[in-house]
């Protein structure tokens, strides 16, 4: 198993480390873009690329300052179907990077969920992520990390946390973590099952060349069993490795985690030593 490079001589402290992926992540709201509201419910940042490519589709209206989606429709499929045609409509026009075949939730800016939509239409139109990690130390004090495939499309070939995704619609936030810990690294409910509760570590908003993300970041902690070995199952893992914290501290500071993985793993750490 290959192993990460060994830590720089003077790697940034963590808080400063920290600091830094902090600000890093939380960029201001593109000022070219419109605020979303679906249902009449604010949910979003939509790029203007994404509201010129909606203008003319029932149920849409585009203003000065506004997108506005399915403005005086109640939850339920009548709405659920208009956020599928605004999915076409904005991959029909090259809005979106790629296509997933996942739906995940809309909440508005208070929690209420409103609907679902295509994974790929959310950063266009700005709209909350929830992503679940796990960081899994071995029983000596390593930590595990999984580095991403070289065709993903975002991140390829970066070093990430041991398990992290999405929440897609419907799931609890514990039910996508075990799902994610089955699909990325082949861990079934008994092998974390001491983990600890989830806690969010951050939201996130960042510019990206699509849109907008605006994301919770989730981290649960568990220790492995020495016997226990990752093995991915979706094909988006290309290899596993356990660091030191040391190790995984300077790789944080160096950029080769994902910069949602150096948070986790660095706010990890300090949290991790901070209870010793």
């Amino acid at each position: 198993m290959q192993q990460s490079p060994l830590p720089s001589p003077h790697p940034p402290l963590l808080d400063d480390l920290y600091a830094a992926l902090r600000a890093r992540a939380q960029e201001l709201i593109p000022p070219s873009s419109r605020a979303l509201y679906v249902a009449g419910r604010r949910c979003g940042h939509a790029t203007l690329a994404a509201c010129d490519a909606l203008r003319g589709l029932a149920g849409v209206r585009v203003d000065t300052n506004t997108l506005q989606l399915g403005d005086g429709m109640a939850d339920g499929p009548e709405l659920d179907a208009l956020l599928a045609a605004v999915a076409q409509a904005l991959r029909k026009a090259d809005c979106l990077r790629g296509w997933r075949d996942e739906l995940l939730d809309v909440y508005d800016a208070d929690g209420r969920r409103l609907g679902a939509i295509e994974r790929a239409a959310v950063r266009p139109l700005g709209i909350l992520t929830r992503a679940v990690h796990l960081n899994a130390w071995t029983p000596d004090g390593r930590l595990w990390v999984a580095r991403r495939a070289l065709n993903k499309a975002t991140d390829p070939g970066m070093w990430d946390t041991l398990v992290g995704g999405l929440v897609a619609s419907g799931e609890s936030l514990d039910v996508a973590l075990i799902r994610e810990c089955h699909e990325e690294a082949g861990l079934a409910p008994r092998d974390v099952r001491g983990r600890e509760p989830l806690r969010t570590v951050l939201r996130m908003h960042r510019r990206l060349p699509e849109g907008y993300q605006v994301e919770d970041l989730l981290v649960s902690r568990c220790v492995l069993d020495a016997g226990v070995r990752p093995a991915n199952r979706d094909g988006e893992v290309m290899e596993f490795a356990t660091v030191t914290p040391e190790q995984a501290h300077a790789m944080a500071a160096n950029g080769e985690f994902t910069l949602e993985a150096a948070l986790v793993v660095v706010n990890d750490i300090a949290a991790r030593g901070a209870a010793r």
